[in-house]
């Protein structure tokens, strides 16, 4: 079976280039891609001029399974994800129970393989219960598929156990990945620390904490030589913790949440709980700051952190309320802002949600190249829209883009070749 794609412009983040030109999918791959005249396939689909781009690969999502099926499924998870444009779902192991435990994982990954549309890979916990005492079966996880090992937003704060499970990690060639934050400094806070926070009487914490933890975390790199990537950097006094890491030549990535790339600490506003998340927003300074990062790949990934949570966890005064906001269906035309005000290039974006979290976890997806799984997206970056949350496909719907005038339309997306959002899906 093959797919002709015609009429398309082509985005790949692996040669840098945007060009206008076919490509030609065969059982499932990428059989080739060209600009002068097209090959002949079973099925033609004609792109009308609109960017086709490998399919986003987002690290850091929660899915709700097991335990929470009523703020997330793996069913509601894949067809959000396949509206939004993305093909691969990296999940993370906060669920109840944990993912610590071989048992657990072959659940997840059963059902996620059953349920879900786009493609599941699962993260691991780093420690049993997330309780920071004593480290995880890491190779057996890995067998069973696990493709990075973290205790998310719960920092692991014993330097001695940390550093155990890095030189574990180390010898299995395990990625880790981590949560920069300070948790002392970071406890009970709910806002960045400034004139903002104190005018709104919320509890605030430093942007150094973030610095703070980083720095702790790049000794420990730098003494056990693990791989790690952290989860998010969200102000710029951490930039240069992160440059001097990369330099020293330690295997380093960074992330960054698309909220925190395109919203501030004043979009808060009359104590709005879908702006609550885990860092808080930051500051304009350190959100273009952020952007020039991403824009000069010092920072690496850009990604959804996408955290369901329910209306009554959400209509609660602010300090009470739960962090965390939906963005698997939000992603692409939030990040797409970053491209219509100028500051990045489409190739260069698509090389921070698709190509470098591929790249980190070992995957074969997030480029146009021959061979690469016809993981892809086909979408219309300059339609406008308002988006309405009630449209949303994930269970909940705490997005704090509700209202908001995007640009973006997803009119396919393909994993492996079949269709599984548009028309025909």
């Amino acid at each position: 079976m093959s797919t002709l794609f015609t009429q398309a412009r082509l985005i790949d983040p692996e040669t840098g280039s945007e060009t206008p030109g076919w490509l030609l999918v065969r059982d499932g791959v990428i059989a080739a891609t060209g600009t002068g005249p097209a090959p002949d396939a079973n099925e033609t689909i004609d792109c009308a001029g609109h960017c086709l781009a490998p399919g986003i690969v987002d690290l850091g999502v929660k899915v709700c399974e097991p335990g929470e099926r009523h703020k997330e499924s793996f069913g509601s998870a894949g067809a959000a994800a396949a509206a939004g444009g993305v093909t691969t779902i990296v999940t993370r192991p906060d669920t109840a129970p944990v993912i610590d435990s071989p048992e657990v994982l072959e659940f997840v990954t059963r059902r996620g393989r059953e349920a879900s549309a786009v493609r599941i890979r699962p993260m691991a916990t780093l420690t049993k219960g997330r309780e920071g005492r004593e480290m995880v079966e890491i190779g057996f996880l890995q067998d069973a598929g696990a493709v990075a090992f973290t205790d998310d937003a719960r920092v692991v704060e014993n330097t001695k156990v940390l550093s155990r499970a890095m030189t574990y990690a180390r010898s299995l060639d395990a990625l880790i990945v981590g949560h920069p934050q300070d948790p002392g400094l970071s406890a009970g806070a709910v806002a960045t620390s400034g004139r903002f926070a104190s005018l709104k009487g919320l509890p605030a914490v430093s942007p150094l904490a973030e610095r703070m933890a980083f720095d702790r975390d790049m000794a420990l790199v730098e003494m056990t030589g693990v791989k790690y990537h952290a989860d998010q950097i969200t102000t710029a006094r951490a930039l240069p913790a992160l440059e001097r890491a990369k330099a020293n030549g330690h295997d380093v990535t960074a992330g960054i949440s698309i909220h925190h790339l395109t919203l501030n600490e004043l979009d808060v506003g009359d104590y709005r709980t879908f702006f609550k998340l885990r860092p808080p927003l930051r500051a304009e300074d350190d959100r273009v700051a952020l952007v020039e990062a991403v824009a000069s790949g010092l920072v690496d990934v850009v990604c959804s952190m996408h955290t369901p949570q329910d209306e009554e966890s959400k209509r609660l005064p602010f300090e009470e309320a739960a962090a965390g906001a939906v963005g698997l269906q939000t992603l692409l035309p939030a990040a797409l802002r970053l491209v219509h005000g100028g500051h990045i290039a489409l190739p260069v974006l698509w090389r921070a949600l698709s190509l470098n979290p591929a790249r980190r976890l070992g995957l074969e997806s997030g480029r146009l190249g021959t061979g690469a799984p016809a993981d892809l997206v086909l979408f219309d970056p300059d339609a406008p829209f308002v988006l309405d949350r009630f449209t949303l496909l994930s269970k909940s719907r705490n997005t704090p883009f509700d209202g908001a005038r995007l640009q973006g339309r997803v009119h396919g997306t393909w994993v492996g070749g079949h269709r599984v959002y548009g028309e025909e899906a």
